[in-house]
C-alpha cells in the first residue's frame, strides 16, 4: 500500500479543494455498479483514509446517499466524483485517486466487488480479486480465482 502525506486532490473545475493527512488505510479498484455509475468508468479507484485527516479546504461539495448507509460527495459545478463515506465506518473516507493532484501517489493494491464487474472489462496486474468487500474495512474471505 502507498504511504503519502499531506496529499492534496480538487474537481475539475477548482471549486472544491481537498487535503489528506496520513497513511491511506486501502487503496483499491472497486468494480462494484454504485462507483462505476458515480465515476462513469469501469471501475473506480479510492483510497480509504482516516476520516480525521481529510479536509475540504475550499468549496462546499454537494452530497447525496447512493444507497443505504453511503453518502457520495461530487462537485455541484462540474459534477467531479471526490468521496464515498460509509456510515457503518465512520473513522474512514474513501477519496477518488482520480481526482488527486498527482494520482500516482497512492496505487490501489486490490480490487474489490468483482462479483459485479462488466464482463468487457478485464485488467492485467496480478493484484488480489476478491468477489466483495465488508464494510469494517476486511475484505470478504471468497477470492476470486480468476
Amino acid at each position: 500500500m502507498s504511504e503519502r502525506q499531506d496529499v492534496t486532490g480538487g474537481c475539475l473545475c477548482g471549486n472544491v479543494r481537498f487535503k489528506i493527512s496520513g497513511t491511506p488505510r486501502l487503496v483499491e479498484y472497486c468494480h462494484c455498479n454504485s462507483c462505476r455509475k458515480a465515476s462513469g468508468a469501469p471501475v473506480m479507484a479510492l483510497a480509504g483514509v482516516a476520516l480525521e485527516g481529510f479536509e475540504f479546504s475550499q468549496g462546499d461539495p454537494g452530497c447525496y446517499v447512493s444507497s443505504p448507509g453511503v453518502e457520495r460527495s461530487f462537485c455541484s459545478n462540474c459534477g467531479a466524483s471526490l468521496t464515498l463515506f460509509i456510515k457503518e465506518f465512520p473513522e474512514e473516507i474513501y477519496v477518488s485517486i482520480s481526482v488527486l493532484d498527482d494520482p500516482t501517489a497512492m496505487e490501489p493494491g486490490v480490487h474489490i466487488w468483482r462479483s459485479e464487474k462488466l464482463p468487457w472489462f478485464e485488467t492485467a496486474d496480478e493484484l488480489p480479486r476478491y468477489l466483495q468487500f465488508k464494510f469494517q474495512g476486511l475484505l470478504e474471505e471468497s477470492e476470486e480465482n480468476t
